[in-house]
């Protein structure tokens, strides 16, 4: 890969992301009861060290990325900037290691286990409970009715239970259902954040509570099928 240390973004990406990002707020002012209290996270997948660089230099600290091997490469290629990483990825045994090396936070934790090996490696791990409302065993989170004895479990174990995340259905009834759900799981359990949203349905997550919207398309543009780096 052929991806440059950051320094500075060039203007016209500058300019494009900050009119997208105009936009964004717009979008979010629309339809949020506080839209101050909602964080706009860049998430990076495909994207480069320029997009980062341009979302930075725009007051865009929080970044998100699926990917392990992206996420370390592009925190070491943006090391001079003050950034703050989510690891969004499903944690896969063999790279929670890694992952936590990279990462501040783990975004799409849903298992004991993964629990367990997380308080194993780096007490006080500030973690994201990923709840699913597909019904699909392929689709990572926990069932909402699983939360509750995970985020005890990950207290038990003195981890930092940040957010309950989710990644909706695409079926807008279905999409409310799980808003509304996670809103009222994070607030019975004491959970802080709720990271619900994202470029389609962001108006909808802003209105039943999300505090953080993930948005990389409606930021930067098209993502390239497999695109790399650069």
């Amino acid at each position: 890969m052929t991806t440059s240390p950051a320094s500075s973004a060039k203007p016209e990406l500058i300019e494009r992301v900050r009119a997208n990002l105009a936009v964004l707020r717009e979008r979010i002012a629309r339809s949020a009861p506080d839209p101050n209290a909602v964080r706009v996270v860049a998430v990076t997948k495909t994207f480069g060290v320029d997009e980062i660089t341009a979302a930075a230099q725009l007051g865009l600290t929080t970044l998100g990325e699926n990917y392990v091997d992206e996420l370390c490469e592009k925190r070491a290629l943006t090391a001079g900037l003050a950034l703050t990483w989510h690891y969004l990825g499903a944690l896969q045994s063999n790279k929670i290691a890694r992952a936590l090396r990279c990462a501040d936070v783990l975004c799409a934790v849903a298992r004991e286990k993964e629990l367990e090996k997380i308080a194993s490696l780096k007490p006080g791990a500030t973690i994201d409970v990923q709840v699913d409302f597909t019904g699909e065993g392929r689709r990572n989170g926990a069932t909402p009715s699983e939360v509750g004895a995970l985020v005890e479990r990950a207290r038990t174990l003195e981890l930092d239970v940040r957010a309950l995340m989710v990644v909706a259905p695409r079926d807008p009834s279905a999409a409310r259902v799980a808003f509304s759900t996670t809103t009222s799981l994070a607030e019975a359990f004491g959970v802080r954040e709720r990271s619900m949203g994202m470029s389609e349905d962001l108006e909808l997550a802003c209105e039943l509570g999300s505090s953080e919207v993930r948005i990389g398309r409606a930021l930067f543009g098209p993502r390239s099928p497999g695109g790399d780096l650069a």
